[in-house]
């Protein structure tokens, strides 16, 4: 006999408005018919209460709640006994934890929303575990009972204890220049700071991470993967029973990205936890087709931009002369440092190149890399007042606006978005202003495996429909290779000497990139992901030898599949 179902009744606060609605959900409620007071709206009432207790799920308020603000999620019987914690009535709850295992590396995967940030803050000792009793929670002694016999009760009691010490690397490192106090802020004197396993180890995480280029440096004036691997690094070099890394891959390249698992993997001990939350494109499922089933489209129109150098300190950078067409997708593959993000702001007219060489005027429209919310007022009337056209037109609407799922969110302020909220806003004003071609810098950064397939198909769609031209610095190189027409490959000493090729064939260009990282993909038989061969294994020299680093097997581009539709 199957379990009986109990339910989760979450009602957002952003989108329950009370006050401006007919009360649509408690008046279609067949058990508030009943006389039962299953869901509660009172004048002073802040949002609407749903009774868990009393709800029969029959699925009528959420349809009728014209904010969508009503989600009834069913769920056995089973999991009602294992809850973890819980915020308030109506809203997330967090089922089971998952368990640390000293000497292993623990990955937390998922979407965005779904609990892995409460699940470290709970092991991490910084949340204390209700067991769902938000008003009225547990002490200590009743949560450790409540595992008891599990490898958790052990670990919860070391936290209890303090006998353990939890190092965290937050998720969005461009924020870390606002939280350091003090005068003290090079990269080399925050390293020292924080030094606790030695001068010998500290300078081994500066040559690993490439942070020798940067140490003089301000923290300020570093760049996204500069950020990235310096809270690395700063975790790294302190003494800890756990570590935690909240997306330690956002603004990395390959090599960078590789090197970075390295090191990670590199602190596990017998009498020590380490813990990962990452997104990540390899647990989806490819099928493999022809680049261009999609789009059939006119190329005929030619544009180009000279070649050009450009220095910026001990930094040159020289670019290659280029054409590109209408409908394509240009994306530019590069170690972090070697100057994708000044070629854009050179093609959006921000930097200029060195000498008299000028890059023909072109409308431009770009996304950057870092994202600051400064603006005071809420998403749609930030929508409003830069993108009204395109927010109003219902083209714009169906294409951008409505896959991403900006409804979510379109009521709160700006400043109080997620790292991920921000970067669909970012694209969405991006894609919504008239231009003729798109700058888009890294366009995956803290979105989840799903936010980020819908983000890429998004953007192909937009430019493909809209006939208009993208360049996108992506480091997914997943995403990266599903966007791409073409590419360009950034060459050379990051932070002192690169070239920028001209654009080239998705093949010619990922073999070139990889070989330079000494890297080499194949493509997984059964799910068909691109898939990073073990350095030095048979099938790796194989590729090498054939000067097949990227190994596609004659297909250049796959549709994606994922929660059970395909996304090409």
């Amino acid at each position: 006999m199957a379990d009986k179902l109990t339910r989760i009744a979450i009602v957002s606060t952003d989108k329950c408005k009370p006050k401006k609605c007919r009360q649509e959900c408690k008046k279609s409620c067949p058990v508030v018919r009943t006389g039962r007071l299953c869901i509660e709206v009172t004048p002073e009432s802040r949002i609407a209460f749903i009774s868990e207790q009393l709800c029969i799920g029959c699925g009528i308020c959420p349809k009728k709640c014209p904010f969508g603000a009503i989600h009834i999620i069913n769920l056995p019987t089973n999991l009602e006994t294992q809850v973890t914690h819980r915020y308030s009535a109506n809203s997330f709850k967090l089922h089971r934890l998952p368990t640390p295992r000293p000497g292993q590396v623990l990955g937390l995967v998922g979407t965005n929303g779904i609990g892995k940030s409460t699940a470290l803050k709970i092991l991490s000792g910084k949340q204390k575990p209700n067991l769902g009793r938000y008003d009225n929670p547990p002490d200590w002694n009743e949560t450790l009972a409540y595992f008891r016999g599990s490898e958790l009760q052990n670990y919860l009691t070391k936290v209890v204890e303090d006998n353990i010490k939890a190092v965290v690397k937050p998720q969005y490192v461009d924020k870390l220049p606002l939280a350091i106090r003090g005068t003290v802020r090079s990269v080399s004197a925050l390293l020292k700071a924080q030094c606790a396993r030695g001068d010998e180890v500290m300078e081994a995480m500066i040559d690993i991470l490439d942070l020798r280029p940067v140490l003089d440096r301000d923290v300020e004036q570093l760049s996204g993967g500069e950020l990235q691997r310096f809270a690395i690094a700063v975790a790294c070099v302190q003494k800890a029973d756990v570590y935690m890394f909240d997306e330690p891959s956002s603004y990395l390249d390959v090599k960078q990205r590789l090197k970075a698992a390295s090191t990670i993997r590199g602190l596990t001990r017998p009498d020590n936890y380490v813990i990962v939350v990452e997104h990540d494109l390899s647990s989806l499922q490819f099928r493999i087709a022809e680049a261009g089933d999609e789009f059939m489209v006119d190329r005929s129109r030619s544009f180009g931009y000279p070649a050009m150098d450009k220095t910026l300190g001990k930094f040159h950078l020289h670019v290659d002369k280029g054409e590109f067409t209408d409908s394509e997708i240009i994306v530019m593959m590069g170690e972090n440092g070697t100057g994708k993000t000044t070629f854009c702001r050179m093609l959006a007219g921000v930097e200029a190149p060195d000498g008299s060489k000028k890059i023909p005027k072109m409308s431009i429209s770009m996304k950057p890399q870092k994202i600051t919310p400064k603006f005071p007022g809420t998403v749609r009337e930030l929508f409003l007042k830069r993108i009204r056209s395109s927010f109003l037109n219902p083209q714009f609407q169906t294409d951008v606006y409505k896959p991403l799922h900006i409804d979510d969110f379109i009521d709160q302020e700006v400043k109080h978005l997620s790292g991920g909220e921000l970067q669909r806003v970012a694209i969405v004003l991006a894609l919504g202003m008239p231009a003729d071609i798109y700058l888009i810098d890294e366009p995956s950064a803290y979105l989840d495996s799903e936010q980020r397939i819908i983000a890429a198909r998004v953007i192909k769609r937009f430019i493909m429909h809209a006939k208009k031209t993208a360049f996108v610095v992506e480091h997914d190189f997943i995403m990266a290779t599903y966007l791409a027409d073409r590419v360009i490959v950034f060459e050379g000493e990051p932070s002192i000497d690169a070239t920028a090729t001209a654009p080239q064939s998705l093949l010619t260009g990922c073999n070139a990139f990889l070989k330079s990282l000494n890297v080499t993909f194949r493509r997984d038989q059964n799910t068909f992901r691109p898939r990073i061969n073990k350095l030095d294994s048979q099938l790796d020299q194989e590729q090498k030898l054939s000067g097949n680093y990227f190994f596609l097997e004659g297909m250049l581009r796959p549709p994606i599949y994922s929660s059970g539709y395909l996304l090409t």
